[in-house]
């Protein structure tokens, strides 16, 4: 794929160089190594987890996890999120996540946040199996935006209005929010994919969490299962190192600036827009959404 362009952009500690790939913004070090990346080979009995960034991807793999070790707390902690499910695209120092993930043993849970039309084709003729899970543009927005202050290496988001302005644009990393979401619904027509929605993963966790052990062909028992929504809960993995990203050092994540796990709530949106954003972002969102029978809940 085509390089565009390449820009500059500084973070709060370095700048970072960042690049545009087929129309969507991504690190630098990530498109420098895309063939690899591209012609990345799944296998059969891989599950890819796919999500926008902060649409739960850390609470959808542990309770993944859990379903794949029948509940067992201590096989779940066995390594971080990071070493358990390697992103198939993200380069950071140390082992290169395509290469711990070529190095595990099948089966393999992988992980990404690339948008449909960039997610390596051997994943299709594989036909692997897909987790997505999408979340409400608004929180998703509030998120990421917390997410940027406290990642060195993100760029700097600038001021709460500028975010918003270039979240609403697509311009930043790993895309528009709203090609993203709709293309992965449209995929999951034609290929293997279980569409879920983070505002049902709160309102009614057991139920979602029973499409997973559905689709991925589990049985467990039914105190396996309340033992996996207790341990899966954000007020616990909160408190979860492996999980929680509190193993990384400030001068990668801030977490005095703001936790990775910050509140996991539905509607904190309203704790940002004023009045006068609100009208915006919704009268934008009305027509980036007009041709799609996607639907989001932005409060519970």
């Amino acid at each position: 794929m085509h390089l565009q362009e390449t820009f500059f952009l500084s973070s709060a500690q370095f700048p970072t160089l960042f690049n545009i790939l087929g129309g969507v913004l991504l690190p630098k070090r990530v498109c420098d190594r895309w063939d690899q990346i591209w012609n990345f080979r799944a296998r059969p009995d891989d599950l890819l987890i796919a999500t926008y960034a902060k649409a739960g991807t850390t609470w959808i793999q542990e309770i993944v996890d859990m379903i794949q070790h029948d509940g067992d707390i201590e096989k779940c902690k066995r390594a971080t999120t990071y070493l358990r499910h390697p992103f198939i695209e993200w380069v950071l120092p140390g082992p290169f996540s395509l290469e711990l993930a070529e190095a595990m043993p099948s089966p393999r849970t992988l992980k990404t946040h690339l948008p449909v039309q960039l997610v390596p084709p051997s994943f299709w003729e594989q036909k692997c199996k897909i987790i997505y899970v999408a979340r409400n543009a608004k929180d998703s927005l509030v998120s990421y935006y917390h997410f940027h202050r406290m990642n060195k290496n993100m760029p700097e988001p600038g001021t709460w209005e500028e975010f918003l302005e270039k979240f609403m644009a697509g311009q930043v990393l790993w895309g528009c929010w709203y090609d993203h979401v709709k293309g992965w619904w449209e995929a999951k027509e034609n290929h293997c994919i279980l569409y879920l929605f983070y505002e049902d993963l709160k309102e009614d966790p057991k139920h979602e969490i029973q499409k997973v052990l559905q689709f991925l062909e589990k049985d467990l028992e039914n105190e396996v299962l309340d033992k996996i929504i207790h341990h899966t809960t954000f007020e616990i993995m909160k408190d979860n190192r492996m999980a929680n990203y509190t193993f990384q050092p400030p001068a990668v994540m801030d977490h005095s600036i703001s936790p990775f796990m910050r509140k996991g709530t539905v509607g904190d949106w309203k704790n940002h827009f004023t009045m006068a954003q609100n009208e915006k972002f919704d009268e934008d969102y009305r027509q980036k959404m007009a041709r799609t029978n996607l639907a989001f809940r932005m409060e519970l």
